[in-house]
């Protein structure tokens, strides 16, 4: 018996640390939150619309069971239940961290709408969003965060959204890539950062050698060392794809007028990113979409540009520059307007026009409209002065490029994720249309050369004071919060604009009456307005109501393609003049 006793003893500690190895095992394979607040809420379902099943207390620890968009699933007190994702400290274990993040290591972004944030938790305020797949490098980690260079400086993020590399996301043959510097005094800096030193500058038309890119920064070969620039000014091209351009199935080639065009995966403002070409380029029209054509931008790579900054020309007719303006009009904005014999301010009158007259685009000749007069016979009225109804582009006064280049434009979108914002007669969330809105004015604004950053690029939700804090971040020269309107009264129409501090009148001024200009809405005028994002904001801000989506004639109106161009262009204008003053 004795001898039995020491065996039966070992058997019984390595059942123990059996089950002790099993249980470490079995929490090492979870998540799980804190609740960082007393009296937090959680609910039967994952929304605020369920019933509170009970409150959690400062310092509760749940294991995460699941997750359901922005909410967590937990055991609470015997029964599932729900609390939101960001209103908890989302604490994760080893599992996710097989591959060490060292600060020679890349996060990858797995899920898209990822909150940056000042601090190491929940707690800390954001400072912007980051989407999936993009890759930033890591600097340090502190429990369940993992601190990383982003757009918005050094922020951090939830170690459970992040996958681990070695080294940055390589391009597949960066030996042979190479990219055109598509603006003027770009800053190359010595890390993927806007904190980061500058090492030396670029301008317009440069070809640089591409070592790696992700969708914000692009490291090149720079004095015989690397630097990095932003993405958005660089139009990466392989070498091989200097061909001569193949056969287009739609006779026609397209060429772009953009200073950078942003290329997008399908024929939509929603379409991702994929790609850029520069002002000059020009490739074969693969398919026409609405106001959208499909290009081959580098060899085996396709993808969508809005075809209101490609001029567009029949290959059988290879020596005109014509525009496809097929059923398109210009309409007058003002009385006594002059239509001239040839596309010059200093040709002969031909014509007098006034304010609603209404003529057919034949074609368009650099930034004038060549239309049928009602003898039958042709003129050229400026693309400044008229409002175009139909697929030609809006066309805006010569020279205001000059007046945005370098500024830095902050475009804050107005709702987005949780928060739709306001629902249309017919069914348009406000949060679907400020974002097309910002992204397509956005194009326009990096075409002139402009630092443009969107508070947010996708569905996702973002709290007031970030979008302030955003504009502070960059030392904006404007800020411009986009937004519909709506009331119960269905006959209300037309356009206001906000600001706070007697500052920002005179911007919002300018905004104000170019876009009453180019969209012909109602003028509800420009006025002061207590709206947290003007009101906090230390940096020149307005608030613009571009609309009433609760009258289902105007909704109709705003929510077309016609409508955004000259929404879009009446703001670019109108910042365009602010500056100049």
């Amino acid at each position: 018996m004795l001898k039995k006793k020491p065996l039966i003893l070992v058997i019984c500690l390595m059942l123990l640390a059996g089950i002790t190895q099993a249980e470490t095992q079995v929490k090492a394979e979870n998540s799980s939150v804190t609740i960082p607040t007393n009296n937090l809420n959680v609910r039967q379902g994952p929304g605020l619309s369920y019933p509170i099943l009970g409150q959690a207390q400062k310092g509760d620890q749940f294991n995460a069971l699941s997750r359901e968009g922005d909410w967590i699933k937990i055991n609470f007190q015997g029964e599932n239940g729900y609390v939101a994702s960001w209103l908890v400290s989302d604490m994760t274990t080893s599992q996710r961290g097989e591959k060490a993040a060292s600060s020679n290591s890349q996060a990858i972004i797995t899920t898209d709408g990822l909150r940056v944030r000042k601090g190491p938790g929940t707690s800390y305020g954001v400072l912007g969003t980051i989407q999936k797949g993009t890759a930033y490098k890591v600097m340090s980690t502190e429990g369940s965060w993992v601190k990383i260079q982003t757009p918005y400086g050094d922020g951090w993020v939830a170690n459970e959204f992040v996958q681990y590399s070695g080294s940055q996301k390589k391009n597949s043959s960066s030996s042979s890539q190479t990219g055109k510097i598509t603006a003027n005094s770009l800053n190359v800096r010595n890390r993927p950062s806007l904190n980061s030193d500058v090492i030396g500058k670029l301008n317009s038309g440069e070809t640089v050698a591409v070592i790696s890119q992700n969708d914000s920064w692009t490291e090149i070969s720079f004095s015989g060392n690397a630097g990095w620039i932003s993405s958005q000014y660089i139009a990466v091209q392989s070498s091989q794809s200097e061909s001569k351009p193949k056969q287009s199935a739609s006779g026609k080639t397209g060429t772009v007028t953009a200073t950078s065009l942003t290329v997008r995966n399908k024929g939509s403002l929603n379409g991702k990113p994929i790609g850029s070409v520069t002002k000059g380029q020009t490739f074969p029209i693969l398919e026409q979409a609405d106001n959208w054509a499909k290009i081959e931008y580098q060899t085996g790579s396709y993808g969508w540009v809005a075809s209101w900054f490609i001029d567009i020309t029949a290959e059988k007719n290879s020596g005109s520059s014509q525009q496809s303006v097929n059923g398109s009009s210009a309409i007058i904005l003002h009385n006594g307007s002059n239509i001239r014999r040839k596309a010059s301010s200093q040709s002969s009158v031909i014509h007098r026009a006034n304010k609603g007259d209404s003529f057919e685009i034949i074609s368009l000749n650099d930034d004038w409209y060549e239309v049928r007069l009602p003898n039958g016979g042709t003129g050229f009225v400026a693309g400044w002065i008229v409002k175009v109804e139909g697929s030609a582009p809006a066309v805006t006064k010569p020279g205001a490029e000059q007046h945005l280049e370098n500024k830095t434009i902050v475009l804050d979108p107005g709702h987005g994720g949780r928060d739709n914002g306001t629902t249309g007669a017919r069914g348009t969330r406000e949060k679907d249309i400020t974002i097309r809105t910002a992204q397509l004015l956005a194009d326009k604004l990096r075409s002139a050369g402009a630092n443009v950053i969107l508070t947010r690029s996708g569905d996702t939700y973002l709290p007031l004071p970030s979008r302030v804090g955003i504009s502070h971040y960059h030392n904006a020269d404007a800020f411009i919060s986009i937004h519909y309107d709506s009331t119960p009264d269905r006959t209300a129409r037309g356009a206001t604009t906000y600001y706070y501090h007697p500052f920002q009148q005179e911007l919002a001024a300018n905004i104000h009456s170019n876009v009453i200009a180019m969209t012909n809405l109602r003028d509800r005028g420009y006025r002061a307005g207590d709206y947290h994002v003007i009101r906090e904001n230390k940096r020149n801000a307005v608030l613009i109501e571009l609309g009433y989506l609760s009258n289902p004639a105007e909704e109709a109106l705003i929510s077309s393609a016609q409508y955004q161009q000259s929404a879009t262009a009446g703001i670019y204008q109108g910042l365009a003049r602010y500056f100049k003053n």
